[in-house]
């Protein structure tokens, strides 16, 4: 009996030939067609992309077939191309939406699907809820509600690169990047899509840039295509060797980024969000609110302070709630820990190549070298946050229960701090007496995991906090 195909927070993701079959990405297309048959003029095109994995291509073309057999008009990229582009294309061109076939930063066995709307951000509850309702129909045998057309539509394939191009030169200053900009640029592009996009957009703004890992390898190398620091050794050894240098990186479908301080320092995405919030509404002299999820650094909400009041939103983890309010008013940037953002003005989907770009502007605006960005950043907030993250392998009856005591009855003190408040915005969130310090529990919907999420401004605070954490776990995994 065929499993049941289960979204997550972006899409349905599973294990080629396992669960990823050419059958299941038919029956996600159905139920993707469907949707937009109730709501998109039937004249308008579908985009449909994909990512460098293994057999991507192959599932996008058996995708285009789908959507033509039932009467849809479909335009597939040329080439593996990024989830942002993919995405922008889909506003661009006037469409219906896009089908993008990516696993983003997952293991390379991996594949994924998912459906992004004509207004270029990742799908909202209410559209995916249709789809998931559309998909559990087809695998009981419903076929009913979406049936071939007499009429095929047609199937074009398309470059996504010059508009992208065109909408970037406009949205990041590549003239202040050109005058100011003296250092080399590293780029790690982790085999996967962003390739040919960042290093050429560096390029073409005269910026002297050197590419590793330069071509498609659905392998990656055998290695992540995530842009997080234990993949980036080389890339921190080049900028430090080879320099004056900074380096970029970015994931499997470029929505997400890697950046490298002129010292080698991995820049973490909470530092990378607040640099440029700073730099958005220091130096640009950007005016609107910021978007951040639950997980992330309160060092946004003290840059707010500094500079103006801004208004500070906090949703529940996944770009698709960031990009909702993006969508209604100006935002300055909205973005997550996990290393996904993007700007005002630009599309409400995770770029990390435009975030890099951007992270250049600033520093070709502040005219000094990103380390010490950063340090200005630390005084003025006179903080040095510290983030860890601690994934708990659990039993599904343990996970449930740590939670269910989490949510009812959460402790009064971890690691010998007092609660001062919670919040259960997506899990339940503890604030520390101190101001500086507190962590989230979070169950994986899709993995017997707890993930818990941790920020405070000492290395000793943080030990404690984890040690106590571990403790309170295992003490009601003792009881189950």
């Amino acid at each position: 009996m065929a499993r049941a195909i289960k979204f997550g927070t972006d899409g349905w993701r599973a294990i080629i030939a396992q669960d990823f079959t050419f059958d299941n990405v038919e029956i996600v297309t159905k139920a993707v067609a469907a949707y937009i048959k109730t709501k998109y003029d039937p004249s308008k095109p579908v985009v449909v992309g994909y990512d460098p994995r293994f057999l991507a291509d192959k599932f996008a073309q058996r995708a285009a077939e789908t959507l033509s057999n039932l009467g849809l008009n479909v335009m597939v990229v040329d080439r593996d191309a990024p989830t942002p582009v993919v995405a922008y294309a889909a506003k661009f061109y006037n469409t219906a939406g896009a089908l993008m076939l990516t696993a983003s930063h997952n293991p390379p066995e991996w594949c994924g699907i998912k459906y992004i709307p004509d207004y270029a951000g990742p799908a909202t509850t209410d559209i995916t809820d249709v789809i998931v309702s559309n998909v559990q129909r087809l695998q009981a045998g419903d076929n009913t509600f979406i049936k071939p057309s007499a009429t095929k539509g047609t199937i074009e394939k398309f470059d996504p690169k010059p508009e992208y191009f065109k909408w970037v030169n406009n949205l990041i200053d590549f003239d202040m990047i050109k005058k100011n900009i003296k250092c080399k640029v590293y780029y790690d592009a982790l085999f996967s899509t962003g390739r040919g996009y960042l290093n050429t957009l560096l390029e073409d703004a005269g910026i002297e840039t050197i590419t590793l890992n330069n071509e498609r390898d659905p392998l990656f190398g055998g290695a992540m295509p995530e842009p997080k620091e234990k993949f980036l050794g080389k890339l921190k050894e080049l900028v430090v060797k080879q320099g004056p240098a900074i380096g970029f990186s970015t994931d499997g479908d470029a929505d997400r980024f890697g950046v490298i301080d002129e010292k080698g320092n991995f820049i973490t995405p909470n530092e990378v969000i607040a640099v440029l919030f700073r730099h958005m509404a220091k130096n640009k002299g950007k005016k609107g609110s910021v978007v951040k999820t639950v997980a992330t650094s309160q060092m946004i909400d003290k840059i707010a302070k500094i500079y103006g009041n801004v208004k500070v939103h906090e949703t529940p983890v996944g770009f698709k709630w960031v990009g909702q309010i993006m969508r209604q008013e100006d935002v300055l940037v909205g973005g997550e820990e996990s290393g996904g953002l993007s700007i005002i003005k630009h599309i409400p989907e995770k770029d990390g190549i435009v975030a890099n770009l951007a992270i250049l502007e600033a520093v070709a605006y502040e005219n000094k070298p990103l380390y010490e960005i950063i340090e200005d950043l630390k005084k003025e907030t006179d903080c040095q946050y510290l983030n860890y993250r601690l994934d708990l392998r659990l039993t599904e009856e343990t996970k449930n229960a740590a939670m269910k005591m989490f949510v009812e009855s959460a402790p009064s003190a971890v690691g010998g701090m007092k609660v001062s408040r919670e919040n259960q915005l997506d899990g339940v969130k503890l604030y520390f007496e101190d101001n500086n310090s507190w962590m989230l529990i979070r169950p994986s919907g899709t993995e017997p995991l707890l993930r818990i999420y941790f920020e405070t401004d000492t290395q000793g605070k943080m030990d404690k906090l984890v040690e106590d954490t571990k403790k309170i776990v295992n003490n009601v995994e003792a009881k189950v």
